[in-house]
C-alpha cells in the first residue's frame, strides 16, 4: 500500500472515499504512540474505509518562550511510519492552507475546563487547540477521530467541544503507550539528555505511586469487608492463626488515609524526591480529577478521576496522567 501525501484541503476531498474515514491528528514527529492511534484507526474504518493522518505544526497553542520554532519537523519519517501503521493518507497542510487569512479572528474558546492544570500554566493553549481540532475536522470531514489519552485534559475538552458544538463526528480515546521503563512516548522526549531522561522517569513513577497506594488501600479495604468483628469469627479465625492478620487488615483500612489524599500523598512523596535530582525536575502541578471538568475531587469522591501530573526537566515540559477508579470497585481504571 502506498501513502498519498496531501497538502491542501482540495486534494483530499477530491478523493473517492468508500465506507468509514478515520482521522488521527497530530503535529508531526511521530512515534510508536502514533502509530497506535493509526493501528487503531486503520481497525475501526476497516479494509474498506480509510485512515487519513494529519501533520500539521499548529502555532495557535504555542505560548510565548513554548518551543514553537524548535518543534521537530520530519516530515518524510512520519510519511514512512504512517504507511507503516496502515494509513491511506497523510495531509499536511501548509500555515496558510489551515489559516488563509492569517491567524483567526475568531476561535473557539475552550471556557472554564482549558483555564485549568494545562490551561492555567498555558494560557490560551486550548483555545488554540479546539480552533485547529475544529478546523481540521471541517477539512478532513471524517466520521470518526482519535487522539491519545496522555494529552487527557485536551482529549475531554475535544469532546465537549464536539458534544456542545454539534460536531458530527465520533471522537475515540486511545489509551497511553509507553516505554519499558514507564516514561510517556512524547514527541518532546527526543529534546532530553540521557541524565534528564532518567529524571523524567519520576512523572510515571508517582503516578504508578499513587495508582499502588488505591489499590492497596482498597485491597485493605476489602479484606477487612470479609472479617465481621464479631466474637464467633474472632475465635473462629484464632483457631486458624488468622486473627492477627484479620485485625492489621482491619485496623489499617480504617485508620490510615486512604482515597484521594493518599493518593496525591503517595504521587507526591515520589515528585519531592525527584526536585533533589541531577538535574532536578521541576513540578508544575499534581492534580486528582474529574475528567468530567477537570476539577480537583474531594475525599468522598466515587467514579472515574485522573491524576495528573506537569513538570519540567531541562528545557523540556513533560506531561503524564493515569485513570483511577473511586468507589466499591476501586483500583486502576
Amino acid at each position: 500500500m502506498s501513502t498519498a501525501l496531501l497538502s491542501t484541503a482540495e486534494e483530499l476531498h477530491a478523493r473517492v472515499r468508500h465506507g468509514r474515514r478515520a482521522v488521527v491528528m497530530t503535529m508531526g514527529a511521530l512515534h510508536e504512540g502514533h502509530a497506535t492511534l493509526i493501528r487503531t484507526a486503520r481497525e475501526i474504518a476497516g479494509p474498506s474505509g480509510e485512515v487519513v493522518v494529519t501533520v500539521f505544526v499548529n502555532p495557535l497553542q504555542f505560548g510565548a518562550g513554548e518551543d514553537l520554532d524548535r518543534y521537530p519537523r520530519t516530515l518524510d519519517a512520519d510519511l514512512k511510519l504512517a504507511e507503516q501503521a496502515g494509513a491511506d493518507a497523510v495531509f499536511a497542510p501548509a500555515v496558510d492552507e489551515v489559516y488563509p487569512g492569517g491567524e483567526p479572528q475568531v476561535r473557539i474558546t475552550a471556557g472554564p475546563m482549558g483555564e485549568r492544570l494545562e490551561g492555567a500554566s498555558r494560557p490560551g493553549h486550548f483555545d488554540g487547540v479546539l480552533t485547529v481540532v475544529g478546523k481540521m475536522l471541517h477539512l478532513t470531514r471524517p466520521d470518526v477521530a482519535l487522539f491519545g489519552q496522555k494529552d487527557a485534559q485536551q482529549l475531554a475538552l475535544i469532546r465537549r467541544m464536539v458534544r456542545d458544538l454539534n460536531f458530527g463526528v465520533e471522537i475515540v480515546g486511545v489509551p497511553t503507550v509507553r516505554e519499558e521503563d514507564g516514561l510517556a512516548l512524547s514527541s518532546r522526549n527526543r529534546y532530553l539528555s540521557p541524565d534528564e531522561r532518567r529524571t523524567a522517569l519520576a512523572l510515571s513513577r508517582a503516578l504508578f505511586a499513587g495508582r499502588d497506594r488505591h489499590a492497596a488501600q482498597e485491597a485493605l479495604r476489602a479484606r477487612a469487608r470479609e472479617v465481621p468483628a464479631t466474637h464467633a469469627r474472632a475465635e473462629a479465625l484464632s483457631a486458624i492463626g488468622e486473627s492477627r492478620a484479620a485485625a492489621d487488615a482491619h485496623a489499617v483500612a480504617t485508620a490510615a488515609p486512604g482515597g484521594p489524599a493518599a493518593v496525591r500523598a503517595a504521587a507526591r512523596q515520589a515528585l519531592d524526591e525527584a526536585a533533589h535530582f541531577d538535574p532536578p525536575l521541576e513540578l508544575d502541578y499534581l492534580a486528582l480529577v474529574d475528567p468530567s471538568d477537570f476539577s480537583e475531587i474531594g475525599d468522598d469522591f466515587t467514579g472515574e478521576a485522573v491524576l495528573a501530573v506537569a513538570a519540567r526537566i531541562g528545557a523540556t515540559r513533560l506531561i503524564d496522567n493515569l485513570p483511577l477508579l473511586f468507589g466499591s470497585l476501586g483500583g486502576a481504571a
